[in-house]
């Protein structure tokens, strides 16, 4: 059963920093392409960011960025822990959301979505 878990969510003030984790289990991890969405309570998804798999597992490693995130978040992989993470700094109020982690159908981000994490709450408020 495929599992994703996030986690380092929580209240930061306007212009920090914070650090989301995904723990994957139940499929391999390495050969997927994983996405970071998130959700403004109360309003629609958005995609925040993409990592194909690696060239090890026969993707290329590219990564993409939504643009209302481009040069803040950072997203990255390790595939020996299983783990997709996203580093955002300067964060906004805008930033408030819930993220969730996803695992995509293929070895690109762009293709389709199938799992999805139960999501963490991002707050960013002075």
């Amino acid at each position: 059963e495929v599992q994703l878990v996030e986690s380092g969510g929580g209240l930061v003030q306007p212009g920090g920093s914070l650090r989301l984790s995904c723990a994957a289990s139940g499929f391999t991890f390495s050969i997927y392409a994983m996405n970071w969405v998130r959700q403004v309570p109360g309003k629609g998804l958005e995609w925040v960011s993409g990592i194909n798999a690696g060239r090890g597992a026969g993707g290329d490693g590219n990564i993409a960025y939504g643009d209302s995130v481009q040069g803040r978040f950072t997203i990255s992989r390790d595939d020996a822990k299983n783990t997709l993470y996203l580093d955002m700094d300067s964060l906004k109020p805008a930033d408030t959301a819930v993220y969730y982690c996803t695992k995509v159908t293929y070895k690109w981000w762009n293709f389709g979505m199938e799992n999805w994490g139960t999501g963490t709450l991002v707050t960013v408020s002075s």
